[in-house]
C-alpha cells in the first residue's frame, strides 16, 4: 500500500515567544519594532506582521532570564537602525556572522532586510501593509532558480 501523501509545510501562520511579563515584553519589543498590537489578554498579546503575527505568552514560571531559549529570524523592511534600537532597549547581541540579539527571556532574534531573501509577501500583502518593498538581485536569482519569480521582476 502506498504512503499517504503528507501535508507540506507552505509558512508561518504565527510564532509564539514565551515570556514572564506581557506588559515588559511588548514595551520592550517596541522600543526596537513598530507594529500594530492585533490583541491583548492576560496571558497574550498579539503582534501583527501583515498577514502573519507574532504571539507573546506569559509563561508564569519563566525562569533562567538572558539564557538563549529559541531562535527566532524576523524579516524587516530596514535594519539600519536595530544595532542602536537593540542596544538602546538593552538587547544582548550574539557573536557571529548575523545580526542575533536576545531578549530579556532569551529568546534569541535574528534580524534579516526583506530585500536579501526568499521569503517574499504578495504585492496586495505588501500594499496592505503600507510598504513598497523590493528584492536584491540575490534574492531574485534563488527565487527565479526555485520558479518563484514575481510577474514585476520580469
Amino acid at each position: 500500500m502506498a504512503e499517504a501523501k503528507k501535508p507540506r509545510l507552505v509558512g508561518i501562520n504565527h510564532i509564539a515567544i514565551e515570556v514572564a511579563d506581557i506588559d515588559a515584553a511588548l514595551e520592550w519589543y517596541a522600543k526596537i519594532f513598530d507594529f500594530t498590537l492585533r490583541g491583548k489578554g492576560e496571558r497574550n498579546a498579539f503582534i501583527d506582521m501583515g498577514d502573519q503575527f507574532v504571539n507573546i505568552t506569559r509563561v508564569p514560571d519563566y525562569e533562567a532570564e538572558g539564557e538563549e531559549k529559541r531562535h527566532i529570524g524576523f524579516v524587516v523592511d530596514d535594519r539600519s537602525r536595530i544595532i542602536e534600537l537593540a542596544n538602546a532597549a538593552g538587547a544582548r547581541f550574539v557573536e557571529g556572522p548575523f545580526l542575533d540579539f536576545l531578549d530579556p527571556w532569551g529568546n534569541r532574534l535574528e534580524i534579516t532586510e526583506y530585500s536579501n531573501i526568499q521569503f517574499t509577501k504578495a504585492s496586495h500583502v505588501l500594499r496592505g501593509m503600507g510598504l513598497d518593498l523590493d528584492k536584491n538581485d540575490k534574492a531574485k536569482k534563488e527565487l527565479a532558480d526555485k520558479g518563484m519569480v514575481d510577474d514585476a521582476w520580469i
